[in-house]
């Protein structure tokens, strides 16, 4: 029975030194001296605020994308003990002591030396030979533009290493298939695409370019496997399913692990959830939690109430109105109702409160029990200080003449009777018969008489003048199709009104109600806002000293000047290898001219290579020249401020075409011995340049050592390239 102890357990192991080797070079190139400078370097400013408020619990919301990458760096900070104070208020700031820059650092530097072994190994599962792989990972090695960029606190580094990691997992599993199908390391790294995949959309959206390349690369294979008679029907559907496993359900459920720890991470309430719906704030711990915590939930006849607009942009604001009238006339010689202001403000006020009213009763108190008001019913809002009713009729509002002015009526004995009934329209409604809620409910007032809509359109456009305090104007807009955010309000703040007589009323107005009923979101609720807010948040876009074109990038006709040393003249650029981007460029164009050569060729039954070296090229074409493209030319679309740095993505690609051109030309263009030989020597004349550009450019990749005027001056090979040189 323990017969296999008499004899010892033997582990053998096959080790590729290079690829060791080129690790350990990677961890060298990108670690070394990481905590210099110790000051804020570029966009270190932007992330690490965020990191802060990890470290502090405290909600936010970057537009830029989703929060994996921020919870990464947030790691960082947080196995280094980083207490998050400390602040990010200007580049070159020093650090204080309580900041531990190195461990902050530690993942993205970490990412982009192990880009170098993913070179490698992606170009060996291509089935390209050793030498191609050794120098698609030495070009990485060398590229000065990405060791700058992951030895920071910054995301691009993350973004590259998930996005190899997710070529190189769909190849091995690939290259796994006719053999291995539905094996161990099969399902491994299949599963491991996916995950990767979804990484990479989590770090940034611009990983949906690669992620869009692999299913695209997917769906191609599994069409050609559709026509091989050998597999069952049964078989291909297994094979489809699996895929859809990995490279689609699955990622889409870490999507929202992502934003499920995030949420569960920032409780707090912090500056960046006043752009979040009312139920959104209320359940963050603090701020406006603090005010609706045991409000009613259910909206009744006699509830006071405050109507929150749930657009939210470019401010907050609240249903509001006082005893001032609008002017008898405008500026323009336009004529007013003269009746009360009704304004959209932006601050909590006890002007703010409404009591819902029915129509065919006088109180304004709840009833016992409270009647709850649904969706459809029609109600009264009566103002809670001057006891005025919510009104609007066909006279043209202050700022929108094409709409209706809304006001609080006052009875001039005049031909203008009140028109203050107003439907309650549920929009977010599950049926015809849902009450209205607290915080939940998303509302339209629609207005009997008009059917114009109760609209806070000052948020588009211009404050009232100084008559109206500079407030937001509140329409009735009478077109409407459909609904935008600004024509949709929701009860913030609630309680049951218990008084009836005026005096008490305002008494109870200034005071807080508690009642425990509870209004948390559910998980899906809060992820599907504050996705949106992602997507449709942007700031204004403005031009940088640094941001460039997407024409500017191929030619690197610019650069960007991530730290000056305030006394010695010591920085940091992004700056690419001159001679690696050149070489990519001149690697896709070969690669193209090449393609189109031997298609037009292969059209005339004229085969100029095997077909073996045909699916080689077309294959490997697919992933370095597809990857470049997916995630380039889509910058051309954007409107928005770019950087060099958008571009990394694409040239880790293009820079693995380079040795891909190399190898088929020197397999299949050089044909002779002398060929050959002169072949290899230009090779080997071309990386020597390559490590000659990367020592030149390492002072301004690394920050040290300190150059001197007349060396700094040397660097500036282009007139459009910034070298700060300090003026004598």
């Amino acid at each position: 029975m323990l017969g296999f102890l008499k004899e010892p357990v033997v582990v053998t192991a096959k080790i590729n030194v290079s690829l060791v080797a080129l690790t350990v070079m990677g961890l060298i190139s990108r670690l070394w001296g990481l905590c210099y400078p110790r000051a804020v370097v570029f966009d270190e400013v932007y992330y690490g605020q965020f990191v802060s408020l990890y470290m502090k619990r405290i909600f936010f919301v970057d537009d830029s994308g989703p929060p994996f990458g921020h919870m990464l760096l947030a790691l960082g900070g947080y196995l280094g003990g980083f207490d998050g104070n400390f602040l990010w208020n200007r580049i070159g700031a020093e650090y204080s002591m309580n900041v531990p820059v190195w461990s902050l650092r530690l993942l993205p530097a970490l990412a982009g030396a192990l880009c170098v072994p993913l070179a490698y190994q992606i170009l060996a599962e291509l089935h390209f030979s050793h030498c191609a792989a050794l120098g698609a990972a030495l070009l990485i090695l060398l590229e000065n533009s990405l060791i700058t960029q992951s030895r920071f606190m910054l995301l691009e580094s993350i973004l590259i290493f998930f996005i190899l990691l997710a070529v190189l997992s769909y190849l091995k599993f690939y290259n796994l298939q006719k053999h291995s199908a539905f094996s161990g390391s099969w399902w491994f790294w299949l599963l491991l695409t996916g995950v990767a995949c979804s990484c990479a959309v989590g770090v940034k959206y611009m990983g949906l370019f690669t992620y869009m390349l692999l299913l695209a690369t997917a769906g191609l294979h599994f069409w050609h496997m559709i026509g091989d008679q050998n597999l069952s029907n049964v078989s291909l559907l297994c094979h489809f399913l699996a895929r859809g496993l990995a490279l689609i359900i699955i990622p889409m459920g870490l999507y929202l692990s992502f934003f499920y720890v995030h949420l569960a991470l920032l409780y707090r309430s912090g500056p960046h959830d006043q752009i979040m719906t009312s139920a959104f704030q209320a359940s963050l711990e603090g701020g406006l939690a603090r005010i609706t915590q045991g409000q009613p939930l259910e909206v009744a006849y006699g509830s006071q109430i405050t109507l929150r607009n749930i657009l939210g942009k470019p401010m907050q604001c609240w249903l509001h109105s006082h005893t001032n009238t609008y002017p008898i006339r405008y500026e323009n010689g336009r004529g007013s109702s003269h009746q009360q202001q009704v304004t959209c403000y932006p601050f909590k006020d006890v002007n703010n409160w409404w009591i819902v009213k029915d129509p065919g009763m006088q109180q304004l108190v709840v009833s016992n029990p409270p009647r709850p008001v649904r969706h459809g019913h029609v109600v009264q809002l009566v103002h809670g200080i001057t006891t005025r009713y919510l009104n609007t009729h066909d006279v043209a509002a202050p700022l929108s003449p094409h709409s209706q002015e809304v006001s609080c009526y006052i009875d001039y004995n005049i031909s203008m009777p009140a028109q203050n009934l107003w439907r309650v329209e549920i929009v977010n409604r599950d049926s015809d018969t849902d009450v209205w809620k607290t915080i939940l409910s998303e509302v339209r007032f629609v207005h009997v008489n008009t059917s114009a809509v109760l609209k806070a359109s000052g948020l588009s456009g211009a404050s009232l003048p100084e008559w109206g305090y500079r407030q937001l104007e509140v329409v009735g807009e009478k077109l409407s199709k459909g609904y935008h955010q600004s024509m949709v309000w929701n009860v913030e703040e609630h309680r049951y009104g218990k008084s009836q007589e005026q005096k008490e009323r305002e008494v109870e107005l200034h005071s807080p109600t508690q009642m425990d009923i509870s209004k948390n979101l559910s998980f899906m609720a809060k992820f599907t806002e504050l996705q949106w807010k992602i997507l449709t948040l942007k700031n204004e876009d403005t031009e940088h000293k640094y941001s460039s074109s997407a024409l500017d990038w191929i030619t690197m006709d610019t650069n960007i000047a991530y730290w000056l040393h305030p006394t010695s003249g010591a920085q940091i650029h992004l700056l690419g290898n001159v001679a690696t981007w050149a070489s990519a460029n001149a690697a896709a164009l070969v690669y193209l001219c090449l393609s189109l050569w031997y298609l037009l060729r292969r059209r005339r039954k004229i085969y100029d290579i095997p077909e073996d070296a045909w699916q080689l090229w077309m294959s490997a074409g697919g992933i370095c020249a597809g990857g470049w493209a997916v995630n380039y030319l889509p910058f051309f679309l954007m409107e928005k401020t770019l950087f060099l740095y958008h571009y990394l993505p694409a040239v880790t690609f293009q820079i693995l075409l380079i040795p891909v051109v190399l190898q088929h030309l020197g397999d299949h263009l050089c044909r002779s011995v002398l060929l050959k030989s002169m072949f290899s020597a230009l090779i080997v004349a071309w990386f020597s340049s390559v490590y000659f550009v990367y020592c030149t450019f390492s002072p301004v990749t690394y920050g040290q050592p300190a150059l001197p005027l007349t060396e700094l001056k040397a660097l500036r090979w282009k007139d459009t390239w910034n070298i700060l040189i300090r003026k004598q």
